[in-house]
């Protein structure tokens, strides 16, 4: 097999010859400002005291600097701030209330467990009642009362005391 009258034409011979990366370019690129026309900065305290003698430099005193306080945080509290602590205090169970919780769970022979249990609550909401640390619920009076089968001294307020009475009976 031979070509005989055949002219091989290459892409070399009908193309415009355009040059393409063949490689790597590993010249330097500098990307961003350049260094030149900046002034470098002073590195030490003598450096920056001559400048600023030359006046190349010059410091402000930043109002308020390092401080981690808050603009508003004042020394002084506002005058909400002051009402409010007197509202916010919770009323706490009484002291009869809790002797009467106790007593009557001893004479039952319960532990603040076994009563927790009975009444579907926390171990701890018992003894918070009995410690006197709790916040009157007039619900979980009621439970107590049921369970405990007498009646307990209530908190102040007598309108709560009347929901309850009719919500358990």
């Amino acid at each position: 097999l031979v070509n005989v009258g055949y002219h091989h034409t290459t892409t070399a011979d009908t193309m415009p010859n355009i040059s393409q990366p063949t490689g790597q370019d590993w010249d330097a690129v500098n990307v961003g400002k350049g260094s030149a026309g900046r002034a470098k900065a002073p590195k030490s305290a003598r450096e920056i005291t001559m400048m600023k003698a030359s006046g190349k430099l010059s410091t402000e005193k930043k109002y308020g600097a390092g401080g981690n306080a808050s603009a508003h945080s004042g020394g002084v509290m506002s005058a909400r701030k002051l009402e409010e602590t007197d509202e916010l205090k919770h009323a706490k169970v009484d002291k009869s209330l809790s002797k009467a919780i106790m007593q009557a769970r001893t004479a039952k022979k319960m532990t603040q467990k076994e009563l927790a249990t009975a009444i579907n609550e926390k171990p701890q909401v018992v003894g918070e009642y009995e410690s006197g640390k709790a916040i009157p619920n007039p619900q979980i009076i009621s439970k107590l009362e049921r369970k405990l089968g007498c009646k307990l001294p209530r908190p102040g307020k007598k309108p709560a005391a009347k929901k309850s009475a009719a919500a358990g009976g």
